[in-house]
C-alpha cells in the first residue's frame, strides 16, 4: 500500500526537501541544492509560470510512514508543443520499479484530469537553465542548478515507457589545456585591427554589459529555433542578482570600435561552496559562505553562454576572443576547469562550437516523454 500525501504545511513542505538529503547521504557526489532555490519554484510570489499554468507536489509514503518518493506535476500554458504536453520533476524514488511506476501513472492521472495528452520529465516548472533532465552519463558532482540522480532512476523512467525526447550534453576542458593553433592565430589577426577590442565584464558597469549582452545574444540566439528575445531591463535584473558571484576574469565581451559583436560568458560554480552548507542559507549560512568564497579556492567555472552576432560569424572573432579572455584568466584566477551548462542534441551548431573549442563530454543528462496515447508516433525533437 502507498500513501499519497499532497504538499501543503509546513512539514510536509520540509519532508519535501529532507527525503533526497536521507536518500543521497552515503553518495559522495550529491551535493544538496539551497532550500530556497526549490521552494521559489513552489511560490507563486516568487515563480512567474503561476500566471499561466498550475502545479502540485506529491509525498509517497508506506504503510510505516516513511517517505518512498516524491514529485512535482505541473502544466504549463507557455510550454507549446506539438500535443498538450505536462511536466513532472524534482522527483525522488527509493529503487523499486513499483513505486516509480505509482508515481507517474499518479502524475499521468493529473494531467490527464487537466487536458494533457504526454508528460515530460524530470523537468522544471520554469526555464531549461534549473533542475532540468536526468543524469544518464557522467554521474559526477552537479553544477549549481543541475539535477543529479542515482543511475537506476533511467531504468526507472525507461521501463515505465518514457524515451528520450531529447540529450542534454554537457562539455569540459581543462583551463591551462592547449588552445587550438586556429584561435591563436585568428588572435593574431583579429588582435591586428585596431577596431577590434576584448573587455572583461566588470561589476560597476553592469548597465553597459547588460545592454551589451542583449544586443549580441538577440542577434546570435534569438531568431534561431525556440530562442526567445530578451529584454535589457530583464537581462540587468538578471546581471544584479548574479553581482555577488561574478568573477571580473572570465566573462569576456567583443567590440567592433564600440559595437558589441561577441561574448563569452562564465560563472564561478558557487556548488563548490553551496556543498558545505547542508541546502540551507540563513544569516549563519550566508556568513559562512562569504567566509567559505574568500578563503577556499573554487577551481571551476561554469560556461553559461557564447555568442557571435551573424555578420561576424565564420570570421575567427570567437577564437580572437577565448584566447585573449584564457590568457588573462590563467594569470588572474584559480580555475583549473571549465564546463558548459548543457547543449541540447538538437542544437548541431553549439555542439559544433563546444568541439570546437577541444573539449571533452563530461556527462549526459535526457529529458524524456510519455505519450498518454501509445497509438501515437512518438516523435523526437526536432533539429534546430
Amino acid at each position: 500500500m502507498i500513501i499519497v500525501e499532497e504538499v501543503h504545511n509546513k512539514v510536509q513542505k520540509k519532508e519535501f526537501l529532507e527525503f533526497p538529503a536521507r536518500l543521497y547521504q552515503h553518495d559522495q557526489n550529491y551535493i544538496r541544492p539551497r532550500n530556497i532555490d526549490i521552494e521559489d519554484v513552489f511560490n507563486p510570489q516568487k515563480n512567474k509560470f503561476f500566471k499561466s499554468g498550475e502545479c502540485s507536489r506529491f509525498l509517497f509514503k508506506n504503510k510505516y510512514n516513511e517517505t518512498i518518493g516524491k514529485v512535482a506535476v505541473f502544466i504549463n500554458e507557455t510550454y507549446h508543443q506539438k500535443q498538450p504536453t505536462g511536466g513532472l520533476g524534482f522527483f525522488d524514488c527509493i529503487n523499486n520499479q513499483e513505486t516509480a511506476s505509482f508515481i507517474f501513472d499518479h502524475c499521468k492521472k493529473w494531467l490527464q484530469q487537466r487536458g494533457m495528452e504526454a508528460m515530460d520529465g524530470p523537468i522544471n516548472f520554469g526555464e531549461r537553465d534549473k533542475f532540468w533532465g536526468l543524469v544518464i552519463e557522467g554521474y559526477i558532482e552537479p553544477l549549481f542548478g543541475m539535477n543529479y540522480n542515482f543511475p537506476y532512476y533511467k531504468d526507472l523512467f525507461e521501463n515505465y515507457g518514457f524515451n528520450i525526447y531529447f540529450e542534454q550534453l554537457c562539455f569540459s576542458r581543462p583551463i591551462f589545456a592547449e588552445v587550438s593553433r586556429v584561435f591563436k592565430v585568428m588572435h593574431a589577426k583579429h588582435t591586428k585591427n585596431p577596431d577590434i577590442s576584448a573587455k572583461p565584464m566588470t561589476k560597476n558597469n553592469l548597465e553597459k554589459f547588460a545592454k551589451d549582452f542583449t544586443e549580441v545574444y538577440n542577434k546570435a540566439w534569438a531568431a534561431h529555433g525556440e530562442g526567445k528575445c530578451l529584454d535589457e531591463f530583464k537581462t540587468l535584473k538578471m546581471f544584479k542578482t548574479m553581482k555577488p558571484i561574478i568573477n571580473e576574469h572570465i566573462s569576456w565581451f567583443v567590440y567592433e570600435k564600440e559595437k558589441p559583436i561577441a561574448m563569452w560568458m562564465n560563472l564561478p560554480d558557487t556548488n563548490q561552496w553551496l556543498k558545505y552548507l547542508n541546502g540551507k542559507f540563513g544569516i549563519w549560512e550566508k556568513l559562512k559562505f562569504l567566509w567559505i568564497k574568500k578563503f577556499k579556492k573554487n577551481e571551476k567555472m561554469i560556461g553559461l553562454v557564447f555568442g557571435v552576432v551573424p555578420e561576424w560569424q565564420k570570421k575567427g572573432i570567437e577564437g580572437y576572443m577565448i584566447w585573449e579572455g584564457t590568457q588573462h584568466l590563467r594569470k588572474h584566477t584559480d580555475f583549473k576547469v571549465t564546463e558548459m551548462q548543457w547543449i541540447g542534441d538538437f542544437n548541431p551548431k553549439m555542439i559544433k562550437i563546444a568541439e570546437n573549442l577541444d573539449t571533452t563530454m563530461t556527462r549526459k543528462l535526457a529529458t524524456y516523454r510519455y505519450l498518454f496515447d501509445k497509438n501515437k508516433e512518438f516523435e523526437r525533437h526536432s533539429e534546430l
